[in-house]
């Protein structure tokens, strides 16, 4: 146990950490259908085999088929199919990959009865109980009487969440795209905004605050206390905040903060799959 936690407690790149939870889900992998991906480090593709799904929790996974907005989520499409040996045989999805963040979020928030827990829901600052939504389309206010519906990956009543894992980095945009936005110059102070080279850095967490404003809610990112350049570029977009009230409702959380407080049998999953201690 010793030995598998040392890593948690180190700084990993995105390569790196992907490296890692690849080679827990190719010692595991044996247990379950799946495939591996044409590459240096190859990539854990799961599938159900007799109603079981490697990538999930079989108490999580049986909750999200019996949901139909929850099973729709699992239709996301996988962008390195062809990566896959005998690519044409199936269509992949996202989450069956092992190092998918919005596999391990439903993992997590599908759990049974995981929503009842005070602890669980305190730490997130939720009431408890509530039902999450995956995919959401949150109405962010453009210019000209416009809207902006891009996806969230979890909506839990007021709160919104964007949740990393293995990805490289928040994504990036043109500044151009930023003046799109009708209350930027009312929550942010543009001067201090991460904009290098004529391209606004974390842009998914521009639009998850700015989501948050408009629907007079909060927004949590959720990563893995590894990924130390994912929570520095966090605090790169909170400081440029200047709506005090807004601020006070924008927060982060590991999934080893979560693990903790989740139950024994979520604990042992996110160990053994993600090296999550």
């Amino acid at each position: 146990m010793t030995s598998e936690c040392a890593t948690d407690r180190s700084t990993l790149t995105a390569a790196q950490l992907r490296r890692e939870i690849s080679t827990r889900n190719i010692l595991r992998a044996g247990k379950f259908g799946h495939e591996l991906s044409f590459s240096a480090q190859p990539n854990v593709i799961y599938c159900e085999w007799e109603g079981i799904h490697g990538n999930f929790l079989a108490s999580s996974y049986r909750r999200i088929m019996a949901n139909p907005l929850w099973k729709q989520r699992l239709m996301k499409s996988y962008t390195a199919s062809r990566y896959v040996p005998r690519a044409a045989d199936r269509k992949r999805y996202e989450l069956e990959c092992a190092c998918s963040s919005d596999a391990l979020l439903m993992n997590i928030f599908c759990y049974p009865k995981l929503l009842s827990s005070q602890p669980l829901c305190t730490l997130l600052g939720v009431e408890a109980g509530l039902t999450p939504e995956f995919g959401v389309h949150p109405s962010v206010p453009l210019t000209e009487n416009r809207i902006d519906r891009t996806e969230i990956d979890m909506r839990l009543g007021h709160l919104l969440t964007e949740a990393k894992l293995t990805e490289g980095d928040f994504q990036r945009a043109s500044v151009k795209l930023l003046s799109r936005y009708r209350d930027v110059e009312e929550v942010f102070d543009a001067a201090l905004l991460p904009i290098r080279n004529g391209m606004v850095q974390s842009w998914q967490l521009i639009r998850g605050v700015l989501a948050a404003h408009a629907s007079s809610g909060s927004f949590l990112v959720l990563c893995d206390r590894r990924r130390a350049d994912l929570i520095d570029r966090w605090f790169d977009v909170m400081r440029a905040v200047s709506h005090c009230s807004l601020r006070s409702r924008l927060g982060i959380l590991t999934w080893q903060e979560l693990s903790a407080v989740a139950p024994k049998t979520v604990r042992l999953f996110l160990e053994e799959k993600y090296g999550i201690c």
